[in-house]
């Protein structure tokens, strides 16, 4: 199968499906363009969003593949993450997610959309896993399937998969045509980005990891593609939370795979309005964010964001930096934040020390 030319027919889309995708497309390139101007929002704020955000990905995207951890569980994981040796294929799992998803978020800019770098980010996401060893960041040599796993322990067959030895031929071809879009640009990026996906999961290029690796892939694309919003709330989370319908529009498309028939219209429409909830949830966080600011004044404000860039401070190193304050008037907006939940305070008179609570 020529990957390039059968995407043309797959994305094909009748007239009631162009006119919801092209809707659905209008109100993510507003939410896009109204991101941007909020630019000068508090970093600090953004930080602590991302920081969120990255835990809910990682436990979400491991919990759509069976994983049981909560995400009190993966942040207690992720701030251990000099452990060197993670007992569980849980906690495996996490720490190899988290790797990479922080790599990602760091370099995306530099991050080739390769063979080679595809296949390293692979060996990162199953760097901690004892059984994955021997084929990380290498193609299949045995046939896979894509299969659902349940809470229960349960799982069912969604799909059958590329053969192994069609596997590196289609994954080539499937870069090419991702190349070639994104440089003619003749086709809208979040279509292109919903269709490498689908044919990346429809190949299931690896032994195993294939479904956190195509919602990294996600991740790097939109971020490539200057959507930056994407960081700040979890679109693994999104899915998760609509697990049984992403297999459902999966299986619409597959059932007809390698024939003339296989549309994916079902599939690319369901990807665009997860991004939709994505946006809608960052919005009502940012409001969230905006009554804050309203409702503390410039100097709260001020001691706010220091404490969350220099977690865990005593009043002491807040006096140091904040030196227009007096100690006195500092301990009245310490008092305020607690009472507020703003901050958390721990220890005991010279052991008091102050800790960031909010998390829109």
């Amino acid at each position: 199968m020529d990957i390039s030319k059968n995407m043309q027919t797959k994305l094909s889309f009748d007239s009631h499906v162009y006119q919801q995708l092209s809707q659905q497309l209008s109100i993510l390139d507003t939410f896009k363009g109204i991101w941007k101007t909020r630019e000068n929002l508090q970093s600090q704020y953004l930080k602590e969003l991302r920081k969120i955000a990255t835990i809910e990905s990682t436990g979400s995207s491991t919990r759509i593949e069976g994983a049981m951890l909560t995400d009190q569980e993966v942040e207690k994981i992720l701030s251990s993450l000099r452990i060197t040796r993670f007992e569980s294929r849980d906690q495996q799992e996490v720490a190899g997610y988290y790797d990479a998803l922080a790599l990602i978020l760091d370099n995306h800019a530099d991050i080739e959309l390769t063979e080679r770098y595809i296949h390293q980010l692979h060996g990162i996401l199953l760097k901690h896993s004892e059984k994955d060893q021997s084929h990380r960041g290498k193609y299949k040599t045995t046939t896979n399937k894509v299969v659902a796993n349940y809470p229960d322990g349960t799982q069912r067959v969604i799909f059958d998969t590329t053969p192994p030895h069609l596997t590196p031929l289609e994954m080539q071809q499937l870069l090419e045509w991702l190349h070639e879009r994104l440089d003619k640009r003749d086709m809208h990026p979040l279509i292109i980005t919903a269709g490498f996906v689908y044919e990346f999961l429809s190949i299931h290029p690896y032994k195993d990891g294939n479904g956190r690796l195509s919602r990294l892939l996600t991740t790097l694309l939109l971020m490539k593609l200057d959507y930056q919003f994407v960081q700040y709330v979890s679109f693994e989370n999104v899915i998760e939370s609509r697990k049984d319908e992403y297999y459902r529009v999966l299986v619409a498309g597959q059932k007809d795979r390698y024939k003339d028939n296989e549309r994916i219209d079902a599939w690319v429409l369901f990807f665009m309005q997860c991004l939709i909830t994505l946006t809608e949830r960052l919005e009502a966080k940012y409001e969230t964010y905006s009554k804050l600011k309203t409702a503390l004044n410039k100097r709260q404000q001020e001691v706010l964001d220091y404490i969350g860039e220099h977690e865990p401070a005593q009043v002491g190193d807040i006096e140091k930096a904040l030196k227009q304050y007096s100690r006195n008037t500092l301990k009245k907006d310490l008092a305020f934040l607690v009472k507020e939940g703003l901050l958390l305070k721990t220890g005991d008179r010279k052991g008091t020390r102050y800790h960031k609570a909010v998390k829109p």
